[in-house]
């Protein structure tokens, strides 16, 4: 049943009041309700304000109904209350809304920088090596490998050369001391290598922002490329300065 409103209520009171105060020098025991047209507010609003008053202090709700020779007739209605659903702790549930799983999940991906070594790195580095042996194997079968003769212990080879990878290292024992050429020098180029990514922290991976990291590299690379190069092309018999066209003095 829908409550009246407030400012409806207030206003019935007052009329009653103002009912009352007239009758009262009349001597009249019981004042008779007023009229719809003093009250200026319709009969069932008032009958209907009067039934949610009484439901809500427990007592049978009565209905007045004026009769044609001038007395009241009261209906008594039975305080039959209609049921309330009410869930768990006797809470009054009320249904808003059908909220869509889709507004409140977050269903994008966020993106991320790292992925696991395995499988992404490992499969990668695996299909490389596959791949290398297969060249290698291939490359084998159709080029002979540049095998000499037998080592003959009364005469040696004039020059006598390092593997292709140890002739850098050879050629700075033709300019400087064993000591430095063999000990100070390749430990300073490896020391260096090692504390290049505690000095350069930029965790960029772009070029441009490496310029440090890169530099270091490219002139490690470039000073151990040049040696190798001049070992292998321009040493001759003796391991004398020779050109490459006067003829190459090297066994791959």
């Amino acid at each position: 049943m829908t409550e009246i409103p407030e400012h409806l209520r207030k206003r019935a009171e007052e009329a009653r009041a103002k009912a009352a105060a007239a009758d009262a020098p009349s001597g009249a025991a019981d004042a008779a309700p007023p009229s719809e047209a003093e009250s200026k507010i319709p009969a069932h609003l008032l009958e209907r304000s009067k039934a949610a008053k009484a439901k809500a202090d427990g007592a049978p709700a009565s209905t007045e109904v004026v009769t044609a020779g001038g007395g009241v007739a009261t209906a008594i209605a039975p305080s039959v209350a209609a049921p309330l659903v009410t869930g768990p702790g006797g809470h009054t549930q009320r249904l808003l809304t059908v909220v869509k799983s889709g507004s409140i999940q977050d269903v994008k991906a966020t993106p991320q920088d790292k992925v696991h070594v395995w499988p992404h790195l490992l499969v990668v580095e695996f299909v490389a090596a596959l791949a290398c042996t297969a060249f290698t194997l291939i490359f084998s079968i159709f080029v002979n490998a540049p095998l000499l003769e037998l080592a003959n212990l009364n005469q040696t080879p004039n020059p006598s050369k390092a593997p292709w990878y140890f002739l850098g290292l050879q050629e700075l024992l033709k300019w400087f001391h064993p000591m430095v050429a063999g000990v100070l020098l390749p430990g300073m180029a490896l020391v260096g290598l090692i504390l290049a990514p505690y000095t350069d922290r930029n965790p960029s991976n772009k070029p441009e922002n490496r310029k440090f990291a890169i530099s270091l590299f490219t002139m490690f690379l470039m000073y151990w490329a040049v040696l190798v190069i001049i070992g292998t092309f321009f040493r001759g018999p003796g391991f004398n300065f020779a050109y490459p066209w006067n003829g190459l003095f090297v066994e791959l």
